[in-house]
C-alpha cells in the first residue's frame, strides 16, 4: 500500500510518500520535487525497540544499534551528513514501531529513506531553529501517515 502527503512546512511545501513492500519499507520526502539521497536504515533484530513516548507528539529515541547504508547521493558537508542521519534513524524508528506488535520483532524490515531538502543555514551549535522546526513538522506528518495504516 501507497500512501502519499502534501504540506506546507514552515513555508517549504513538502512531499512525503510511504511505500510498503515485503521485504523493505521506501519512506521519500522531498522539498525539491525529487528523490534526493537514498539511505537504508537496518537493525539487528535482537535490538529492543525504544518504549513508547509518554509525552503525546515526543518522538522516541532512536537506537544507537541503527546501521545506516548509503546507497545513492551523499552530503556536502559534515552538518548535512549529521542532519541525514538524524532524518533517517529517527523515520526508521518510526516505521519499525508502527510494524511492531511486540518490543522484539524479529522480522524487522529494512527501511530505505529518499532524503531531498531545501538547504537551511546551519546552526552555530547543532540544529537551527529552522531546521528543528522542519524536521519536527516532517516527523509528525510522518507519524500521522504511519497511525493511519499501522502494521501494514
Amino acid at each position: 500500500m501507497q500512501q502519499h502527503q502534501h504540506q506546507v512546512i514552515n513555508g517549504i511545501d513538502t512531499d512525503i510518500v510511504i511505500q510498503r513492500y515485503s521485504d523493505r519499507t521506501l519512506v521519500l520526502v522531498t522539498q525539491l520535487g525529487k528523490v534526493g539521497n537514498l539511505i537504508q536504515a537496518s537493525i539487528p533484530p535482537t535490538t529492543v525497540l525504544p518504549p513508547p513516548p509518554l509525552v503525546p507528539g515526543q518522538l522516541p529515541q532512536p537506537s544507537p544499534a541503527i546501521q545506516l547504508t548509503n546507497l545513492l547521493g551523499g552530503a556536502s558537508s559534515e552538518h548535512d551528513q549529521t542532519l541525514r542521519s538524524l532524518y533517517i534513524s529517527q523515520i526508521a524508528t518510526l516505521v519499525w514501531m508502527s510494524e511492531s506488535s511486540s518490543a522484539l520483532d524479529l522480522g524487522r524490515k529494512s527501511v530505505i529513506v529518499g532524503l531531498a531538502l531545501k538547504q537551511g543555514e546551519d546552526g552555530e551549535n547543532g540544529l537551527s531553529k529552522s531546521e528543528r522546526s522542519v524536521f519536527h513538522g516532517i516527523m509528525a506528518l510522518v507519524q500521522d501517515m504511519l497511525g493511519q495504516y499501522p502494521g501494514l
